[in-house]
Order: C-alpha cells, then sequence, then structure tokens
C-alpha cells in the first residue's frame, strides 16, 4: 500500500514536471542542456525534465515607478524629479538572453537618462514643457532597451519638487513679469490715446468752428458738477463776429 503510494506521488511530481500551462500572456522561454531551442505558450507545453528548463516571461505592460531623483538643472537649480514608465517585452528571448534582469536594469537606465536629459534643461523648461521631456526620455529608453526586446510604450514625469527658497525666487519672479506685462500694455496705451489725440488736433486745428463747438460742450460738462464757483476763460475768437459787427456800424 504505501508502495503503491509513493508511485501515485511520483507520477503526479513526474507530470507537473512535464507538463506546463502558460497563460494568455505568458510565454516560455525553453533551454535544452543549456541552450536556447524555442519560446512557447501560450497554452499546454511539454518539458522533458531534467533536461529542458524554462523561464517565464510576462507580455503584459509593466509599470515601472523610477524613484525620486536629484536634478541639477542647466541653471544650476537642484530639484528633485521622479517619472513613471510604461512598456512590455516583445521579444521573450532576448529579455532573458541578452541581459540579467530586465526590470532592474530598465529601471536602473530610466534613473540615469532622467538625470541626463533633465540636466541639459533649464528649471523653466522643466516646468513647462514636459511634454517634450517625455517624448525625449521616452525615445532614448526605447531605444537603449530594443536591444532587449523590450519597448517603452510611455514616460510620464509625476513631480518635480523644489526647495522653499527657490519657490519664493519663482513667485518674485513671476510677479515682476506680470508688473512688466501691466507696464508694457500700459505704454502701448498711452502711445495709442496720443495719436488719437493729435488726430483730433488735426481735425479742430483745419475748422476754427470746430474748436468753438468743442470749448461750449466743455462748458456743458463743467456746468453740470456740482460746483459753487466756476472760472473758464473765454478765447476772444468768440467776440469777433460782434467786434466785427460794431465796426461796420
Amino acid at each position: 500500500m504505501n508502495t503503491m503510494f509513493y508511485i501515485i506521488i511520483g507520477l503526479v511530481i513526474i507530470l507537473t514536471m512535464i507538463f506546463k500551462v502558460m497563460r494568455e500572456y505568458e510565454r516560455a522561454v525553453v533551454f535544452t542542456l543549456g541552450r536556447f531551442t524555442s519560446v512557447k505558450g501560450p497554452g499546454l507545453i511539454i518539458v522533458i525534465p531534467f533536461v529542458q528548463q524554462i523561464e517565464r516571461v510576462h507580455l503584459r505592460t509593466v509599470v515601472l515607478d523610477v524613484p525620486s531623483q536629484d536634478v541639477i538643472s542647466r541653471d544650476n537649480v537642484s530639484v528633485k524629479v521622479n517619472a513613471v514608465v510604461y512598456f512590455r517585452v516583445m521579444d521573450p528571448e532576448r529579455a532573458i538572453i541578452q541581459v540579467e534582469n530586465f526590470l532592474v536594469a530598465t529601471s536602473q537606465l530610466a534613473q540615469t537618462t532622467l538625470r541626463s536629459v533633465l540636466g541639459q534643461h533649464e528649471l523653466d523648461e522643466i516646468l513647462a514643457e514636459r511634454d517634450k521631456l517625455n517624448k525625449d526620455i521616452r525615445v532614448i529608453l526605447d531605444k537603449q532597451t530594443d536591444a532587449w526586446g523590450i519597448k517603452v510604450a510611455n514616460v510620464e514625469i509625476k513631480h518635480v519638487d523644489i526647495n522653499e527658497s527657490m519657490v519664493r525666487a519663482i513667485a518674485k519672479q513671476a510677479e515682476a513679469e506680470r508688473e512688466r506685462r501691466a507696464k508694457v500694455i500700459h505704454a502701448e496705451g498711452e502711445l495709442q490715446a496720443s495719436g488719437k489725440l493729435l488726430q483730433a488736433a488735426d481735425i479742430l486745428s483745419k475748422n476754427p468752428q470746430s474748436i468753438q463747438l468743442r470749448y461750449l460742450q466743455t462748458l456743458s460738462d463743467i456746468a453740470g458738477e456740482k460746483n459753487s464757483i466756476i472760472a473758464f476763460p473765454i478765447p476772444l475768437d468768440m467776440f469777433k463776429p460782434f467786434l466785427n459787427l460794431s465796426t461796420k456800424e
């Protein structure tokens, strides 16, 4: 009875060593006596015990969190930046044979590439041009990991942490920029207004009667205000018609 029990246990162990089930997103890299022979899966595969060994490889997209990195920008500002990388294995054979651990290798490469790319840009560019920086990092990573059979689909910079002194400096810079824009807008308005006034002066100078009408309109505006005493000059041109009339008489 004990012998039969051990035989059954042995058969079960052997069968589990011979038959392997690969899920839809898994592949088995098969080595026969240490040499690569094939990539099998998905589904049921047969492995010769003690002769063949397999390495399971997942083909699903891997979300790799890149730890926070100390980066010195081109304008000598120290920041901490972390990111996330999305990649997947496209060639299981190269992912197992060409690199010892493709997860660790991709993580280390992403960290060094992040520091290298961001170090070539100024702080303003790092804060304002994330899409461009994400694309640059992705292209470099994808090119480097292609030899490992890995495709980098996307890279996203998550956080850019700046110390408090730099935050205050950036706030002052933004305030100065707003004041500069306000002064430019005000100056442009003054320039446009002076141009219009010059045009009005030219028009009025060509027609003396229009000057008198403008003067009377100004008097009407002043009279509408609640002032007890109003002092205003009267141009002599307004009395010329009366003077001419008296001279004729």
